[in-house]
């Protein structure tokens, strides 16, 4: 990786050197490095791009890293990561992606995350999207999050948008089996004319929901907001700067 590539990874994921457990790291639309443990294995997809991440039942206290970063203008780099955690794991995952674009066309990453999570397992998702560069180029990220949660089980979701992204849809999809829990915290950074969209839907298969914590507006926001029983929606557009701070909390 060069020096650009480095720091991006950096901002993304706090990593100034390998991790010692399990990792993935992609650049510019390839594999970089990968490592994998006695508990959790990494393996590329054959029928689309991305990778298959399979944990084993009762691993705790693991982590793994899987990374992106883009320096290449003009790219549209686009993955399928399915994440299959065994019953009775405890683990967290760290993801995100960093773009540098120093051109004048966009760049961009589309990033398809679903996750099995299983029986009473634990799980926390931390994933961080970051933009620089000073090419007139777009920096682009629409991350699409499926999450599937057994009888039990519990997800604790993390996402931030740092700064310098241009425009982001972010699109969430929960299926919660009996109790179950998912809680999301999302904090979206923007300024000038950036756009940022995100949309949460979710669905149950035990009781119904006994908590749904919903988002707060908060001041210096200029959302449009369009709620249902099983769907929300926020979108910013701001004037100048704002940032963009929601908290959700679902539990059958």
């Amino acid at each position: 990786m060069d020096a650009i590539q480095k720091t991006l990874l950096e901002e993304i994921s706090g990593l100034h050197e390998m991790p010692a457990g399990a990792y993935n790291i992609r650049a510019n639309g390839k594999l970089d490095s990968r490592q994998t443990t006695e508990h959790i294995n990494i393996v590329t997809k054959t029928d689309k791009p991305g990778i298959d991440i399979i944990i084993k039942p009762g691993t705790k206290k693991e982590s793994v890293h899987i990374p992106v970063v883009l320096t290449q203008t003009g790219l549209t780099d686009l993955v399928y990561n399915d994440f299959y955690i065994g019953e009775d794991c405890d683990v967290t995952i760290v993801a995100g992606c960093g773009i540098h674009n120093g051109g004048d066309q966009k760049s961009q990453h589309d990033g398809i995350h679903s996750f099995y999570v299983g029986k009473n397992a634990k799980l926390k998702y931390v994933e961080k999207h970051y933009g620089e560069g000073e090419g007139t180029g777009e920096r682009i990220l629409n991350p699409e999050t499926i999450v599937e949660l057994g009888e039990g089980a519990y997800m604790e979701m993390e996402t931030v948008q740092i700064r310098g992204v241009d425009s982001t849809v972010r699109k969430t999809r929960a299926k919660l089996d009996k109790d179950a829990t998912l809680v999301i915290h999302e904090k979206i950074m923007t300024h000038g004319k950036q756009y940022a969209k995100t949309d949460l839907q979710w669905k149950w298969t035990g009781k119904v929901p006994v908590s749904i914590w919903c988002p707060v507006r908060l001041p210096g926001m200029s959302p449009s907001r369009n709620s249902s029983r099983s769907s929300t929606e926020i979108i910013v557009v701001p004037v100048t700067r704002s940032v963009m701070a929601l908290s959700w909390s679902m539990a059958v």
